[in-house]
């Protein structure tokens, strides 16, 4: 793994809220409004922005936390701006990240992501010794 970032160092992600990303469950629709489901996926992913550049040849990153901590609504068509903030590198390789998501200058949410940075194979034999 390279050693890349600092504390605060800073990534930033813009999308656009598409209708598949509505709150909805199998039971149908609940909120016109993006879902905080589809919301930790892009909050992860504006972590994993770090992993991208630090992984090197051989190693891929796996999702270990993620909070979300949703405090306003986005609806379908809106931009949304993902702050995220380099925070620490665990003695367990595990890169963490802190968040922002704004739609505008509105904050819609903000929590901690994490992911271990691992040898594509050890990351593979533990896969295999969980499958029936």
């Amino acid at each position: 793994m390279k050693h890349l970032f600092k504390q605060g160092d800073e990534k930033k992600y813009s999308k656009v809220v598409a209708p598949d990303e509505i709150a909805s469950f199998e039971s149908g629709m609940v909120h016109k409004v993006y879902s905080t489901f589809a919301l930790a996926r892009d909050a992860e992913w504006s972590g994993r922005l770090f992993v991208l550049e630090m992984k090197e040849e051989g190693e891929e990153g796996i999702g270990t936390r993620i909070t979300v901590e949703h405090k306003s609504p986005a609806f379908v068509g809106q931009e949304l701006r993902f702050v995220a903030t380099f925070e620490e590198i665990t003695a367990r390789n595990e890169i963490i990240t802190s968040y922002q998501a704004y739609c505008g200058e509105r904050l819609i949410a903000e929590g901690i992501q994490g992911q271990k940075i691992l040898r594509k194979e050890k990351i593979d034999a533990l896969f295999a010794s969980l499958q029936p």
